[in-house]
């Protein structure tokens, strides 16, 4: 349930349905019932399994509190016994281990206050690899771009129910990187320094937000063409080199119908529509009160992942590249008549620019030129620290 808010909210709207008022109105939870969160996938590989534990949050507030102190272990029937251990913002299991074909797990835990939850036993699903990731030029919606499909097929078609996240990383050449850098001293002018050379090459990267789901039950065949990530061609994510990291989870029917109804929760884009946000209730129950709340979903899943490349010029031969991050014209600080055109700001913000990382120095003549930030230094948008798996 990754980048959910899962609240109870008793919110009356006839005023502004029957009176058509468009004015902003600050949306507050009337009543609200603490339940424990619970987002976890269990999968065939081998690793330390995580489970994250959260409470549930008023509509209006910021961030979820993590439930620390828990006793989170998962058994299986064959005897075997997993304990997850406390990481402050997740459990991660002791030990490394991956859920095997024909063995029913289950779910335990106990939390410091005294309440403890279980889960229904499941089963790992069908393990159906995926046969490929690939990028292409593509339209939709008049939109062109890169298309990001994942391909699998399942001969006994027996895996149908599929769900999908990805992790996308991508390069950022600093277009205005000069070795000079402006700061202002402790005297209160500018002064030139060398500049780092470790704000010229970054790398950004995202999650997916939303619940990716596709299914081929009713379908003839059990095989799949999903359009996981569509990137504009303008977009400046692609304009270097990209990868993305996909991963194909095989869900159980239960599993699907619970992250479906999450999604038509929580998908809506009038936030005042009648549909709200609510309970979704999972396959974990509370073994000694029916009064204490528990919300999530225990899912054992089958996975396969498939990381790939592209550079822009490879799909996008002698095409211009997509604009960068921010507008990386020059501009001066300067208040004196029949100036050039770049003198576009007033000097008496100069400083106070400099000072808040607003602004990097680009290149000196009769006047100083400057850029905004992300065009000198690409820390401002994304870390200068090369990941592990990255090639060029």
């Amino acid at each position: 349930m990754k980048n959910f808010k899962l609240h109870s909210i008793i919110f009356f709207l006839s005023a502004f349905v029957l009176n058509s008022c468009t004015e902003t109105y600050p949306l507050l939870t009337n009543t609200y019932e603490e339940a424990l969160v619970v987002e976890t996938t269990i999968t065939n590989e081998l690793k330390n399994q995580e489970i994250k534990l959260v409470k549930t949050a008023r509509f209006e507030d910021k961030v979820y509190l993590p439930e620390n102190g828990a006793e989170v272990y998962i058994t299986d029937d064959s005897g075997n016994r997993y304990d997850f251990e406390d990481q402050s913002d997740r459990y991660v299991s002791t030990v490394a281990f991956q859920a095997a074909p024909g063995i029913q797990y289950q779910l335990h835990i106990n939390t410091k206050d005294g309440r403890s939850f279980e889960s229904s036993a499941e089963t790992l699903t069908p393990v159906n690899p995926m046969q490929s990731v690939t990028a292409e030029i593509e339209t939709i919606d008049t939109e062109r771009g890169v298309s990001i499909r994942a391909r699998s097929f399942d001969p006994d078609n027996k895996s149908k129910f599929y769900r999908y996240v990805y992790e996308e990383t991508y390069k950022v050449l600093t277009p205005k990187w000069v070795d000079t850098k402006a700061v202002v001293g402790d005297d209160g002018f500018i002064k030139f320094i060398p500049n780092s050379p470790e704000t010229k090459v970054c790398y950004g990267s995202k999650k997916s937000s939303t619940l990716l789901l596709t299914d081929t039950n009713g379908l003839s065949e059990d095989k799949i063409n999903y359009l996981v990530r569509f990137i504009s061609d303008q977009d400046y994510i692609i304009s270097t080199r990209y990868s993305i990291l996909v991963k194909q989870y095989v869900e159980s029917l239960a599993a699907y119908n619970y992250y479906s109804t999450l999604k038509k929760m929580s998908g809506t884009e009038n936030i005042l529509s009648p549909k709200q946000p609510g309970i979704v209730l999972g396959n974990i129950r509370s073994i000694k009160n029916s009064d204490d709340k528990i919300i999530g979903y225990f899912d054992v899943a089958s996975v396969s992942t498939e990381r790939i490349y592209f550079n822009y010029a490879e799909l996008f031969y002698g095409e211009v590249l997509p604009p960068y991050y921010t507008d990386c014209q020059e501009y001066c600080y300067d208040d004196y008549p029949n100036n050039p055109d770049p003198c576009t700001h007033s000097p008496s913000g100069l400083l106070d620019d400099i000072t808040l990382n607003k602004v990097r120095y680009f290149l000196t003549g009769r006047y100083l030129y400057w850029v905004n930030s992300p065009c000198g230094d690409c820390t401002t948008i994304a870390s200068n620290i090369k990941p592990t798996f990255w090639t060029d």
